[in-house]
């Protein structure tokens, strides 16, 4: 029978399935005035598994060699903003794959674009819109608004499935929810929207969306932080809740086994229904394959 074969020294190539989630950004403060600090979009999201991010079809696997170096970054999450602006997350990259950083939450002004965007501040005169997201990654942040008695509400942090809610009536938005994927062997939400501030007493502010958005506070109390390695936006607040870090996981053949390289945090699990996994937490470097 014959066949094309790889000559001697030619590396193998094989598949690798990728989730690449990048680091949430942090909500913002009040500023310590009549506004109400808008949350923290959650980082841009890539997989070949179940779902992608920003309502976009599937990523396709890469193929890949044996004995070959291939870059892996996990993107830190943003700092939440004590009494002003968030700061955006970082991204995240496997080889030739960058997911973006979520968009941060601005004092008195609009959100800033990213993987997801972030929530639009409450100001006390007109409308401060959410940041926009990135194709196939994520979802716009909700409006931060006030009403006619001149009550804020910060607008929620987008998340990888859906739009971050508007602020309305004093009550801050809900972070948008994030996406759903097996690739781990179970099914995990990552990358929810932070939740937006009120600085109305007895008004609710915005929950964080699912995949570990972290919810909302108001004049008294501190947004609180998204979920660690879910790439979630933190909550706006008094202190804006920090953003998480982000994630890569990696499917493969389980006849493979990984090296994952120095400055890296992560692990490889046991064989199971025909792959193994490796989960990478954070660091920067290489990882390869025999």
């Amino acid at each position: 029978m014959l066949g094309i074969m790889a000559s001697a020294g030619t590396p193998r190539a094989f598949n690798v399935d990728y989730l690449v989630v990048a680091g949430g950004a942090g909500g913002t403060g009040s500023g310590g005035g009549d506004g109400a600090g808008g949350a923290g979009g959650a980082g841009g999201l890539r997989c070949t598994v179940t779902a992608t991010g920003g309502g976009g079809t599937l990523e396709t696997s890469l193929s890949l060699s044996n004995a070959t170096n291939y870059t892996v970054t996990v993107g830190a999450g943003g700092a939440g903003g004590a009494t002003g602006s968030g700061a955006n997350g970082a991204n995240s990259v496997f080889s030739t794959v960058t997911s973006v950083g979520g968009g941060r939450s601005n004092l008195g002004a609009s959100g800033s674009s990213g993987g997801s965007g972030g929530g639009g501040y409450g100001f006390p005169t007109g409308t401060r819109f959410g940041g926009a997201g990135t194709a196939n990654e994520g979802f716009a942040g909700g409006e931060g608004t006030t009403d006619s008695s001149s009550w804020t509400a910060g607008g929620g942090g987008g998340g990888a499935g859906v739009i971050g809610g508007t602020g309305s009536g004093g009550t801050g938005g809900n972070g948008g929810n994030g996406v759903a994927t097996s690739i781990s062997g179970s099914s995990v939400t990552y990358a929810g929207g932070g939740g937006g501030a009120t600085n109305r007493g007895g008004y609710a502010s915005g929950t964080g969306g699912s995949g570990g958005g972290g919810d909302g506070g108001n004049a008294s109390n501190d947004g609180v932080a998204g979920s660690a390695n879910r790439g979630s936006g933190g909550g706006g607040g008094r202190n804006g809740g920090n953003g998480s870090s982000g994630v890569v996981i990696l499917r493969y053949s389980d006849t493979k086994t990984i090296t994952i390289g120095a400055g890296l945090t992560g692990t490889e699990s046991a064989a199971s229904g025909g792959y193994k996994r490796a989960t990478i937490t954070a660091g920067t470097g290489n990882v390869s394959w025999a």
